[in-house]
């Protein structure tokens, strides 16, 4: 027997790649997103439910009537750009959408959640690879939002016995292996959708910020992850709770970097498009790299990525090059 699990923000990116994988290993999904960055189409026929993580009375009566036993929990805003030049959007809709929903879950049985945390809560890490055990320091407000979650689920589970794992993960990337799923190209501000935005046509350049890093050659480094990993590290974490196992967090990554100009090079490559650049100074706050210790992951949840750059590029190039406006244009 699955189990049944309420996913919010399930008809999002991320979101919808969790809930596919879960339906079709047997568990019993249903949906819960605003709709406000999700789609329906990415969901197919799974039970949907319009609304908010606000809504305890709803969270209550979805949970009651499907009988759900857990919650996966992405429903989040995650620009970190955004998040400091409006703070408050975060705080409000990261925290304390979660909270409503952590109390109706507990209120409604729940006592397994499964939490879309990020290594922003890191910020710039002083060795490298980042381990779980490193010191947690934000350094901006969508970052902070998502540490704050982290640390009410320590409390509800000491308090109320709600089990949780928050996945730390790292920069997520690709697309469904048919191509009918992927990221939303009108809403995207990280590196791979964004050359595949440059490569489809929807944007005249990329904008390549510092290229004078002490990196192989020049650009940041980051460990960019399948998105299909990432479910597969959700649903690893759902079965680590059913076996009775005590709340824990987990970096999800591959553990290996990518420069800015290897992205491109593969994509250049993989897509045929030239992808023309701009070159920017680089950003305040900007680490010259990041990547993951993925140890934990591998050795308690028997997890490890199994998909590279190279299917990550080819993955989402095939997405956006046949929906270069991503569900709207379907």
């Amino acid at each position: 027997m699955g189990m049944r699990v309420l996913v919010t923000g399930g008809a999002g990116y991320i979101g919808s790649h969790t809930a596919a994988l879960l339906a079709g290993r047997g568990d019993f999904v249903v949906v819960l997103d605003s709709l406000e960055h999700g789609y329906r189409q990415a969901i197919g026929d799974l039970p949907l439910v319009v609304g908010s993580t606000h809504d305890g009375s709803l969270v209550k009566q979805v949970i009651g009537e499907h009988k759900l036993e857990a919650v996966i929990h992405f429903a989040a805003y995650k620009a970190a750009g955004e998040s400091m030049t409006d703070p408050g959007k975060y705080f409000e809709n990261n925290v304390h959408g979660s909270l409503r929903l952590i109390v109706a879950a507990c209120q409604a049985g729940v006592r397994k959640f499964v939490f879309s945390s990020t290594a922003a809560v890191y910020g710039t890490p002083k060795t490298l690879p980042v381990k779980e055990g490193d010191d947690l320091r934000p350094e901006n407000p969508y970052g902070e939002s998502k540490l704050m979650v982290e640390q009410m689920l320590k409390w509800f589970d000491v308090c109320h016995g709600l089990r949780s794992v928050a996945l730390r993960y790292f920069n997520a990337a690709g697309a469904a292996l048919d191509g009918d799923n992927g990221e939303d190209p009108r809403h995207v501000a990280n590196l791979i959708p964004l050359v595949m935005k440059v490569a489809t046509g929807r944007a005249p350049a990329l904008r390549v910020f510092g290229t004078d890093y002490p990196t192989k050659d020049g650009t940041g480094i980051r460990d960019y992850i399948h998105v299909l990993d990432l479910a597969l590290a959700h649903a690893r974490a759902l079965d680590f709770l059913a076996a009775g196992q005590p709340s824990d967090v987990f970096n999800v990554g591959t553990g290996q970097g990518a420069s800015v100009f290897e992205v491109l090079a593969a994509a250049r490559r993989i897509s045929g498009e030239k992808i023309p650049t701009e070159i920017f100074d680089r950003r305040p706050g900007d680490p010259a790299a990041v990547f993951a210790d993925n140890r934990k992951a591998r050795e308690v949840l028997g997890w490890s990525p199994r998909y590279g750059l190279e299917e990550i590029i080819a993955t989402g190039w095939r997405w956006h090059h046949q929906h270069p406006d991503g569900f709207a244009g379907i």
